[in-house]
Formats: structure tokens, sequence, C-alpha cells
């Protein structure tokens, strides 16, 4: 078995993931008109009073897609200004990334492994690109992920395991 590049699992499953994610909201937009429920509540939700809301945790998940590519690659991508309120702003947002991500080739990743990247919260710190992605990058982006996930499940919306992991690769 070859070993799995940081393109892979910083840009295909990404991306892979940021697609279940329209899936969650269409399945929460199936719910809120079946159930005559205000989007807004589900968009505004959250599991605990100290926690982000719905929309905040699509932000976070998008925000860690994309600056994580830009700091994996070196590259600059467009901000985003947290100013979405609505289902199809929401939705434009992940398009938004989605697409900064499909427009990254591996030869971008090549250096990514070694490359020394610090955060200011970090206190002079810092991580390998290898570091940064499997021990960072992934583990915050799938977190806000699965809470968006959950503020839907924990709303009633009618999702699964199968949902969050999505179609695999099957070989015959």
């Amino acid at each position: 078995m070859s070993d799995i590049s940081i393109y892979e699992i910083t840009v295909i499953q990404v991306i892979k993931n940021l697609e279940h994610l329209k899936r969650f909201i269409d399945k929460g937009k199936s719910f809120a008109e079946s159930k005559k429920v205000d989007m807004d509540v589900l968009l505004n939700s959250r599991l605990a009073p100290d926690q982000y809301n719905f929309i905040r945790q699509i932000q976070l998940a998008c925000d860690t897609a994309k600056l994580g590519a830009a700091r994996l690659t070196g590259k600059q991508f467009q901000t985003h200004d947290d100013q979405e309120k609505t289902l199809s702003e929401i939705i434009g947002r992940i398009d938004s990334v989605v697409g900064i991500l499909k427009g990254l080739k591996p030869e971008d990743y090549k250096e990514a492994s070694d490359i020394k990247i610090s955060l200011p919260r970090w206190e002079g710190k810092s991580l390998t690109g290898k570091e940064y992605a499997l021990h960072h990058m992934i583990p915050n982006f799938f977190f806000h992920i699965v809470t968006a996930y959950d503020i839907l499940r924990h709303n009633g919306v009618e999702l699964g395991k199968k949902d969050y992991l999505g179609d695999f690769p099957f070989k015959s």
C-alpha cells in the first residue's frame, strides 16, 4: 500500500466531506419544509449555550479547509467575511471553498510535508506541514463537520452514519 499524500487528505477528503455537508443541509431544508419549521431555526441552532451555531460551524469548517490549503501550499485565497445568514449564502460559502480546493493539484503540495507552520496562538511554536495536517487541520475540520451534523440530528433531521460517511469507492 502506498502512502497517502497530504493532498489526498487535505483536498480530496475535504471536498468529499464539504459535499456531504451540502447533503446534510438539503435534508435539513426538507425537514424544515415538511415540519413547517423556519430554516433560520436550524441555521442558528447550537448544541450548547457556549458553542457556535450551525452557520458558524459551517464557516469554520470552510475556513479550516481553505486556510489549511493556503498554509500547506503557500497560496493565497479570497477571504470570506463571515456574514452568511441564509441557506443560500451558506451553500455559496461551501461552493466557493470547494471551487478553491478543486483548483489545487497534487504538485502544489510537493513541499507541504516539511514546511514550518506557526500560528499566533501557538506562541512561537511550530509544526511541520505533515504534523499540521494530521494534528490540527484535519481534526479541526472534522470537528466542525460533525458538530454541524449533530446540530441537525439534535433538531430532528433524519441523518445517519451513511449520510456522514457517504459513498465508498468500492471495487468489484
